[in-house]
């Protein structure tokens, strides 16, 4: 069974962050080792909340108990999401330069969950900072929305031909931006893969709840980790998120737990562009 080690916020009523990213690697048949940088009751939009910041020290700490366990060597892949501070980004950095000593083919996924639209970062710059210098560098799957795709390549993303150029600058074997603004009523996800360029689009939904980004890059992550092609990740990936929004319908919060992730996916249709200007 493949395995993967998930650094990332963990938030119980509303699913986002490991709550929401997980569901779609488990229906695969993929173990989930979870480690959180947070632990919350819900998501900060609530009137109230509670919860705490893991300690960057403690959670290296537990990434060290699984390297003395002898577990560690076991990851076939590595990926990481929500990281409030610069010192948690280092606790990944470490945690896979230690992953790629003892495997080298170990895949690293990294959702850089720091910002979006409208509001702009949600995180300390310096984690932001640190996400760019020091993940993207490792990165052999990134997935930014629009605006961390902007900040990253410090292009202005308002197409999907502006997000082809801002992610052919970016220089990771795979990128997949979301949210890319693509006409009046619809967004499109690119996807490059060593030059070549897949885009697959979807209508703008209303009142979506929070966590659908969460749910793509576990969906993207999940398929490649079974080995299928990029771009038929990239259209189950789509589908998964269609599918969770639909069973999530009259709910406040997302929720991908309800979703059949082996057999109730109709993946959105992917078109290949040889033209990034088309």
């Amino acid at each position: 069974m493949p395995r993967i080690l998930m650094i990332s916020s963990y938030v119980a009523h509303d699913p986002v962050g490991l709550t929401a990213a997980a569901p779609p690697l488990l229906g695969a048949g993929i173990e989930v080792v979870g480690l959180p940088t947070v632990v919350l009751s819900n998501h900060p939009i609530r009137a109230h909340i509670a919860g705490i910041t893991l300690d960057p020290r403690l959670l290296n700490d537990m990434v060290g108990a699984l390297a003395d366990n002898g577990w560690l060597g076991t990851f076939d892949a590595i990926f990481s999401g929500y990281l409030p501070s610069s010192q948690h980004v280092e606790v990944v950095a470490e945690a896979v330069t230690r992953l790629r000593a003892l495997k080298p083919a170990i895949t690293f996924v990294c959702d850089p969950i720091f910002g979006d639209d409208p509001a702009g970062l949600y995180i300390d710059e310096r984690a932001a900072h640190g996400i760019r210098d020091r993940l993207l560098p490792l990165a052999d799957v990134l997935t930014p929305n629009r605006f961390e795709l902007s900040w990253l390549s410090g292009r202005d993303v308002k197409s999907p031909s502006d997000a082809v150029a801002a992610i052919s600058s970016l220089g990771r074997p795979i990128v997949a931006g979301t949210s890319i603004p693509d006409g009046p009523s619809s967004l499109a996800t690119v996807l490059v893969v060593e030059g070549r360029t897949f885009v697959g689009r979807v209508e703008k939904w209303n009142d979506v709840p929070h966590g659908t980004g969460d749910v793509f890059a576990g969906c993207l992550t999940a398929k490649l980790m079974l080995g299928q092609k990029p771009e038929q990740a990239l259209g189950y990936a789509l589908g998964g998120v269609r599918r969770a929004i639909e069973v999530s319908r009259g709910a406040d919060h997302l929720r991908p737990y309800l979703v059949d992730w082996a057999n109730g996916i109709s993946p959105v249709a992917i078109e290949a562009v040889t033209d990034a200007n088309s």
